[in-house]
């Protein structure tokens, strides 16, 4: 194998190679298998990553920060595909949108495992740009009035976000210039080795473009507002990948350029901006949840709430400030994965969207109702789950060093955490609506809900030790 290869470049080499496949399959049923078997593949060659060598090769790093994400992103991946085997029937997809369906998810999957195992900063935003288009491809897939307005409002907004996050990336390049002569300029490793001695003015300017071009893909206010429609109007399992991976990756990439930041003392804090934005996201989320009356446009709003949460975990910083993001980051991956597959079916059974047709999903579903009733519990944070877990970090390291974000930060987990489990109890509980007909949900929906919170059960109330250490570790790469 050649020295600049490495096995994580099969981590995006054969979603792509599989994009390119299902761009010519023919038939509902192959395609959606085909598909499932290129996630299921992409999974395992996860797992054997863990046991590579955490190192820089080529284009590409492996380390602490990037692979809890690169797992979840793969298991999302998969449970996904799996979710789609049971749904894409009900999308009711033409021949040509199928393959469009298809192979854009694939293509995204691949790229967002570049953005994450990408240590030149021009390659992880050549990353981000492609999976951003194609989720603007799966968004729209449909063609109807809405999605074609959501798909339009997602590129437009994340484009200007990624051309913003471009001119900071230059920016970054010209502050090492002077030191590195150029060479090796954009990798993030020896950005990391001389910041020190790069002006801190220009590592400000280039931080700020960064922060602003890439908090647009994550969902931060007040780059928000393609995420609500983007959610709520693509196919239901492409608000899972969105939630659950191509949030992560662009704050992923702000946290890569605030571990340079940190390296030189002379910067003004990156952490304050991340802070702000953070604070700005969790209270305009949290009593925006009580005016949705959509309930895919709910849970897109309680993304933006978790992003910002993890924004303060990153903006509070050291050791417990950056482990509660990253524990946030995960834990808001699974539960809300989860959330979306129950929702999805819930919709699928109603034929409606609003929350007002989708109550007493207990009664007429019982499998299925409980299984999303306890998911909205754990997107809202409940004990014992794993964003219960980073939620009380962030407010024990607020209490401990920041005391003045206390009172913004716990007033906006409150409104939320009130607003969630109102919408779970008129989701789940009550009498129950009238379902069209159709079989009920299967285990291609009820398999995944339970894995995801299985998972966000153990790593919220029974971290297990690897899995600190890990991600202990990955709270000093990130600074």
């Amino acid at each position: 194998m050649p020295e600049e290869f490495s096995l994580a470049w099969l981590l995006v080499l054969l979603p792509w190679a599989g994009a390119v496949l299902l761009a010519f399959l023919k038939g509902e049923v192959l395609a959606a298998r085909v598909n499932c078997g290129v996630s299921a593949a992409g999974f395992l060659l996860a797992l054997v990553v863990i046991g590579e060598p955490f190192a820089v090769q080529g284009w590409t790093r492996l380390d602490a920060l990037n692979l809890p994400l690169l797992l979840v992103a793969a298991l999302i991946g998969l449970t996904t595909a799996i979710y789609s085997l049971g749904a894409v029937e009900t999308e009711a997809f033409d021949t040509l949108r199928l393959r469009a369906y298809h192979a854009a998810f694939q293509t995204f999957m691949g790229a967002q495992a570049l953005a994450l195992l990408a240590d030149n900063m021009g390659v992880m935003w050549v990353a981000i740009e492609i999976a951003t288009l194609a989720s603007v491809l799966m968004v729209g897939v449909h063609g109807t009035p809405p999605a074609i307005e959501a798909a339009w409002k997602f590129f437009i907004l994340c484009g200007v976000g990624i051309a913003l996050a471009l001119l900071g990336t230059i920016i970054l390049h010209l502050a090492a210039q002077p030191v590195t002569g150029g060479a090796d300029g954009l990798s993030w490793a020896a950005l990391r080795a001389v910041a020190a001695r790069c002006d801190p003015g220009v590592l400000n300017l280039a931080f700020v473009f960064i922060l602003v071009g890439y908090g647009t893909k994550a969902g931060l206010v007040p780059l928000h507002a393609w995420l609500p429609d983007a959610e709520a109007e693509g196919p239901i399992a492409i608000s899972a990948v969105l939630s659950g991976l191509l949030l992560n990756a662009a704050l992923h990439a702000v946290l890569r350029v605030k571990a340079i930041l940190g390296a030189n003392p002379d910067v003004v804090p990156p952490e304050n901006l991340l802070l702000a934005l953070g604070l700005a996201s969790v209270l305009v989320a949290a009593f925006a949840l009580w005016r949705r009356r959509d309930a895919r446009r709910f849970f897109a709003w309680s993304s933006i709430l978790h992003m910002g949460l993890a924004a303060c975990g990153f903006g509070f910083g050291g050791a417990v400030g950056n482990l509660a993001g990253l524990l946030h980051m995960l834990g808001h991956s699974l539960a809300k994965s989860a959330a979306f597959f129950g929702i999805g079916a819930a919709i699928r059974l109603r034929g409606s969207q609003r929350l007002a047709d989708l109550g007493g999903l207990c009664a007429s579903q019982p499998a299925l109702g409980w299984a999303l009733l306890v998911a909205v519990l754990a997107v809202a944070g409940l004990p014992p789950f794993a964003l219960f877990a980073s939620e009380f970090l962030l407010l024990a390291e607020a209490a401990s060093h920041h005391a003045w974000a206390v009172l913004p930060l716990g007033l906006g987990l409150l409104v939320a955490v009130a607003a969630k489990i109102t919408v779970g109890q008129a989701l789940c509980l009550g009498e129950a609506r009238p379902d069209l007909a159709g079989p009920a949900p299967g285990w291609t929906v009820l398999g995944p809900i339970w894995l995801h919170l299985a998972l966000a059960l153990l790593l919220g109330a029974a971290l297990p030790g690897p899995v600190r250490a890990l991600l202990g570790e990955a709270a000093g790469v990130a600074g």
